[in-house]
């Protein structure tokens, strides 16, 4: 620790002591019921530091605070209490007892606990539907697939209810197609539940399918920590670049990267009518505007034309289709195709965000991330 306060680097603290340095420096915050993903190559410390979070690798320094709780300063009594009631913690290996059916092995860690035979098969099966092996209770782990033994850890990780779950790499031995099932069932999992994950994976495409967050590391540093958008949008250095070459980011970037408000709007208003509105497009010089509410909501697209031909502006609308913002670019490209105008992009609430071009998507498309910023 002494020559690591002095600024020696990593590989000479190894050549003078022998000792490697795990993690460092790293200081963050995991929010209530998020997916937290942390993702680095071999050797970057991900795991040593998912390990640290329940004190398997005891920290040299610094505090690991759960709710406002340092764990770094309980007795190990105090500390299994924590273990058993707010953590759970999933492996890569399956690590099933083979001579267990499925529920004594779901159980085994509140046998452990000391909870009687009723109640711990009652957790049991609960935890065993959540991850939809109620009906596999008495098989034993060896008439059960690689996913479905999987599933079988996560729910011995359920079965008492945590509030934190920690999982390292736990999808990683499995093949590609049951890979993406159990990441679709974490996610409905958490969605559910509203529990907090920390994730370690090594997987780019695993940590932006599930993460909520991701935090890279490199050498036992914390590289960037960020939505996946955040991080392609703005990586902090080459190393997190790198990470990202060769990924579809029209699959990860949304409407709100691309949007812009280049079309003229119309405020709906006591007033305002169809003469108003034609003047002020004219002004413009453009063919058509979106008509909003004063509170900025959309209703709607008017033309010179249609203005011409009705009485009312809410009668000349001609068209009021519209995409969300977060909806992904690669999902927005046939109604940006087939929309007569610009495509009209709205927040969850239907508020007018702005549009986006052929034009725009396009470059989007064909230049990536570059024109997506």
């Amino acid at each position: 620790m002494k020559l690591l306060e002095e600024g020696i680097d990593k590989d000479e603290i190894f050549k003078q002591t022998g000792m490697t340095i795990g993690v460092k420096d790293a200081s963050f915050e995991i929010y209530e019921g998020e997916i937290f993903v942390i993702m680095g190559l071999s050797g970057s410390g991900k795991s040593t530091l998912v390990r640290l979070l329940n004190r398997l690798i005891e920290p040299s320094s610094g505090q690991i605070i759960i709710d406002n709780t340092d764990i770094t300063n309980l007795s190990d009594k105090e500390l299994i209490e924590i273990r058993r009631k707010k953590l759970s913690m999933v492996f890569q290996s399956f690590a099933l007892m083979p001579h267990m059916n499925i529920i004594d092995n779901v159980s085994f860690g509140l046998e452990l606990s000391g909870i009687d035979k009723k109640n711990r098969y009652e957790s049991a099966k609960a935890a065993l539907k959540q991850v939809g092996l109620e009906h596999h209770e008495l098989s034993y782990p060896s008439e059960l697939s690689g996913g479905m033994q999987q599933r079988v850890g996560l729910a011995r990780a359920l079965a008492n209810d945590p509030d934190v779950l920690l999982m390292d790499e736990a999808f990683s031995a499995l093949d590609p197609l049951i890979r993406t099932q159990m990441q679709d069932e974490l996610i409905e999992l958490q969605e559910n539940s509203k529990r907090t994950i920390v994730f370690i994976s090594h997987d780019l495409d695993e940590a932006i399918r599930i993460g909520d967050r991701i935090a890279i590391m490199q050498g036992g540093v914390i590289s960037q920590i960020g939505t996946p958008e955040e991080i392609i949008s703005n990586p902090a250095d080459d190393y997190v670049r790198s990470f990202f070459q060769g990924v579809d980011v029209t699959s990860i970037l949304s409407a709100s990267h691309i949007v812009k408000k280049s079309i003229p709007t119309l405020i709906q208003k006591e007033g305002f009518g169809v003469k108003s509105a034609y003047k002020y497009m004219d002004d413009y010089d453009s063919d058509y505007g979106y008509y909003l509410t004063k509170n900025g909501k959309y209703l709607g697209v008017v033309t010179m034309d249609s203005l011409k031909k009705h009485e009312t502006i809410t009668d000349a609308i001609v068209e009021n289709t519209s995409i969300v913002n977060t909806t992904a670019i690669s999902d927005l490209i046939g109604t940006v195709a087939d929309c007569s105008f610009q495509t009209v992009v709205v927040d969850e609430n239907g508020k007018y965000q702005g549009s986006i071009s052929k034009t725009k998507l396009l470059k989007t498309l064909d230049e990536g991330v570059e024109y997506a910023i």
